[in-house]
């Protein structure tokens, strides 16, 4: 991949970062940083978990047992399909995903292509067609007995789960399915970030690429 020698949004398309990393690991505070420091009319976001598979078809018992955590949960096409189209300066109609009840809503959520592209998600680094988009790639990496606890809080407190099924979970999918597939991932990141968006250092080094836009 050429280099990118543009800041956010010259020479005509969108600057595209991959925001990758285990759950809990602290992405949404990266993408957060990002928005703050460059402007929010300056970035527009796609969310993997937005793109999890409409599986309407099956019952709620049965869609609560998928696993969502390997990429086949994922709507890798479209959600390449709309990075494409954003990036070439095209809107597109993302998915709105009910956590509670497993399955997509009615509704979609209209994103602006905009000088910055954000594709966050634990998986983004994993799917080559998605990589190869991007202009800048980055790792989020917490310690795991840390990302454990915050996602049984956030998924207690925001998603309704009892404390059993998050442990289940995490035992039988989240945790084989972050070695199989996120961690190995992490070859393919251009800057690594520690302990996320709280790592001050490495967010001010981020910064730095992102207003020079160089790879």
């Amino acid at each position: 991949m050429a280099p990118a020698e543009r800041a956010c949004g010259e020479c005509g398309r969108p600057f595209v970062v991959g925001v990758a990393g285990g759950t809990g690991s602290g992405k949404t505070t990266v993408v957060s940083r990002i928005v703050e420091a460059l402007g929010r009319d300056r970035v527009a976001l796609l969310e993997q978990d937005a793109y999890y598979r409409d599986r309407a078809d099956l019952p709620p018992e049965a869609r609560a047992a998928l696993n969502y955590d390997h990429p086949d949960a994922i709507d890798e096409a479209l959600l390449v399909a709309h990075a494409r189209a954003l990036r070439d300066g095209a809107a597109v109609e993302a998915p709105v995903y009910d956590f509670v009840r497993h399955a997509r809503c009615a509704e979609t959520r209209r994103v602006e292509p905009l000088p910055c592209l954000v594709i966050e998600g634990i998986l983004v680094l994993a799917v080559p067609a998605l990589v190869e988009l991007m202009d800048l790639r980055l790792y989020v990496e917490t310690d795991a007995d840390e990302r454990f606890i915050r996602r049984l809080r956030r998924d207690m407190e925001e998603r309704g789960r009892s404390l059993e099924s998050v442990i289940g979970q995490w035992e039988v999918t989240v945790r084989p399915m972050h070695l199989r597939f996120v961690e190995p991932s992490r070859r393919y990141a251009d800057l690594i970030i520690p302990e996320g968006g709280l790592n001050d250092v490495a967010m001010e080094v981020l910064f730095v690429r992102l207003r020079a836009g160089r790879r």
